[in-house]
C-alpha cells in the first residue's frame, strides 16, 4: 500500500468507538486528536490520543455536537482529516461539507451520498428507481396530517410510522387505525422535529414478523463495491438493537444472495464510496424482503462482520477516505464461524433507565474468540449526558451455538461493580430456547416482556 497522505487525524467522538479509531490510526502510523468534554476529562480516549483537546460543557450540543469547536480543535491542531465515529455528527451532511471547505477530510461516504441516503424518504426513492424491493407505504415524507393518513389507509392498518432525518427509534410509532394515527402523529412528529430538527415522517406498512438483517458493503471512488457478508439485528428492545449476529440463523441461502446482491446494486446506483449498511426487513415465511435505510457510517455492531471476515473496517474507512481502491475484491472476502456481539448498558434492570455512577471493579472477559471493545475502567464515572452504552462485548466460534455457550461464559467473567447493568438480560435472551432455535423475530423481546425483563 502507498504510503497514507493523512499525517493526523481528529475524532470526533467519545467512548469505545474513539479509541476504536485511535488504535487503527496508531496502527497505520497517523497521529491522533481527541476532543472531549469537561465530563470527559479523565476518559480513556483523552488519555490514549497523541493530543486532546476541550470542546465544551458536558451536555453534547455544547461539545460532540458543537461543530464550531470541532472545527477550531481540528484547524488548532492542523489535522488532516477527521473520523466522526457513529452518533453525533456521524450523518450530518452539513458537518462533511464544512470538513471540505476547510481543506479536511471526512472519513466517510461524500455528501452526496450523506444527503441522499441519509434521508429516509430519498433513500426509498432511490431503492425504487434501482428495483430493490420497499415496504408497501409512500416515498415522500409528510407534515401534512390528513395527507399521511390517505397514504396508511391506502398501504393498510396497521401501519408505521418513522422519522425521515434520523433513526434509533425515535418518533416510531406502530398505528392500528384511522382514529389512534391522529392521535399519534403530532406526538411523533414533535419528537422527531426535537430530536432532528426536521417533523417529516415517513408512512410504512407495519410487518409483525420479520427480521431485521443488514448488509456491510464498503465502496471506493472507482465504482468498486463488495458486501462484507449479512447481520441479523433481530433482538431489540423498543427498536433499539441489544443482540446482534453474522451470519442470520435460519435465512435461507437464495434469500441471503438476494439481499447481498440489492444492497451491492443500490450502493452502485447512487455511487456510494467509503463504508456504509444497507438495512431490509426479511420475512422469511414468505421469502420476501424489502429495503428499509441505509446507515452512511459505521454501526455500533460492525465488529461481528470484522469477526466473520477478518477484515479492518475502520482500517478500510481511512484508506477509502484517502482515495484508495478496494484492498479486496467480492472473491476475496471469505466469511467463517458464527459472531455474537451483546451490548452492554449501564441501566436499571427494573426501570430499563440509564445507571450512571461510578464503577468500584471492572473485569473484562478474555480468552480465544472473546473480543470487548469499551472505554471504562476501575474508578472510572459513567457520565449521565450521554448514551448508556458502555461495553460491546464480541464473541467468534466455529458455529452459533458454540458462539452462544463462549458468549455465556464469558458473561459470567464479565465484572461491572458499583452501577446497574444489562448483563443479566443478556444471560436469559442467549439462554433462551426460542432465541438458541431462531425462533425470534424484531418484537421478540417486547412481546416476551414477562420473560426477560425484572419491571
Amino acid at each position: 500500500m502507498s504510503e497514507l497522505p493523512f499525517k493526523k487525524v481528529l475524532i470526533a467522538n467519545r467512548g469505545e468507538i474513539a479509541l476504536r479509531v485511535i488504535r487503527a490510526c496508531h496502527e497505520l502510523g497517523i497521529k491522533t486528536v481527541a476532543v472531549y468534554s469537561t465530563a470527559d476529562e479523565q476518559a480513556l480516549h483523552v488519555k490514549l490520543a497523541n493530543q486532546s483537546v476541550c470542546i465544551g460543557p458536558a451536555a453534547a450540543k455544547d461539545s460532540y455536537l458543537n461543530m464550531t469547536a470541532i472545527m477550531s480543535a481540528a484547524t488548532a491542531t492542523g489535522v488532516d482529516a477527521i473520523h466522526p465515529g457513529y452518533g453525533f455528527l456521524s450523518e450530518n451532511a452539513s458537518f462533511n461539507e464544512i470538513c471540505g471547505s476547510c481543506g479536511i477530510t471526512f472519513i466517510g461516504p461524500t455528501v452526496r451520498n450523506m444527503r441522499m441516503m441519509g434521508d429516509k424518504a430519498r433513500a426509498r426513492r432511490a431503492a425504487e428507481r434501482a428495483g430493490v424491493p420497499t415496504i408497501p407505504g409512500d416515498s415522500q415524507g409528510y407534515l401534512d396530517i390528513n395527507a399521511a393518513l390517505n397514504v396508511a389507509i391506502g398501504a393498510g392498518f396497521p401501519v408505521l410510522l418513522k422519522a425521515c432525518a434520523g433513526g434509533g427509534g425515535r418518533g416510531m410509532r406502530i398505528v392500528n387505525s384511522e382514529a389512534e394515527f391522529r392521535d399519534v402523529f403530532p406526538s411523533a412528529q414533535r419528537e422527531v422535529e426535537a430530536s432532528f430538527g426536521d417533523g417529516h415522517l415517513l408512512v410504512e406498512k407495519y410487518l409483525p414478523r420479520v427480521r431485521h438483517i443488514e448488509v456491510q458493503i464498503a465502496g471506493d471512488r472507482f465504482q468498486n463495491v463488495v458486501h462484507l457478508g449479512i447481520r441479523d439485528c433481530s433482538i431489540q428492545r423498543r427498536y433499539q438493537k441489544i443482540i446482534e449476529e453474522s451470519p442470520s440463523i435460519g435465512l435461507p441461502e437464495d434469500l441471503q444472495e438476494q439481499i447481498q446482491a440489492a444492497a451491492v446494486k443500490l450502493a452502485e446506483s447512487v455511487g456510494y464510496t467509503n463504508v456504509g449498511t444497507v438495512e431490509f426487513l426479511a420475512d422469511l415465511s414468505e421469502k420476501k424482503f424489502y429495503f428499509i435505510e441505509m446507515n452512511t457510517r459505521l454501526q455500533v455492531e460492525h465488529p461481528v462482520t470484522e469477526m466473520v471476515t477478518n477484515f479492518d473496517l475502520v482500517r478500510e474507512q481511512i484508506r477509502l477516505a484517502a482515495g484508495f481502491e478496494l484492498s479486496v475484491s467480492q472473491k476475496e472476502i471469505k466469511t467463517s464461524g458464527h459472531s455474537i456481539e451483546v451490548r452492554v448498558n449501564a441501566e436499571d434492570p427494573k426501570t430499563l433507565m440509564p445507571s450512571p455512577g461510578q464503577i468500584t471493579e471492572y473485569h473484562p472477559p478474555g480468552g480465544f474468540g472473546v473480543r470487548v471493545d469499551s472505554a471504562i475502567y476501575t474508578g472510572y464515572r459513567v457520565q449521565p449526558f450521554y448514551d448508556s452504552m458502555i461495553a460491546k462485548l464480541i464473541v467468534k466460534a466455529h458455529n452459533r451455538e458454540a458462539a452462544i455457550k463462549k458468549a455465556l461464559v464469558a458473561l459470567d467473567e464479565f465484572i461491572i461493580d458499583g452501577i446497574k447493568t444489562n448483563i443479566d438480560l443478556h444471560r436469559k435472551i442467549l439462554s433462551n430456547e426460542k432465541f438458541q432455535s431462531g425462533d425470534f423475530y424484531t418484537k421478540f423481546l417486547d412481546e416476551n416482556r414477562n420473560l426477560f425483563f425484572e419491571g
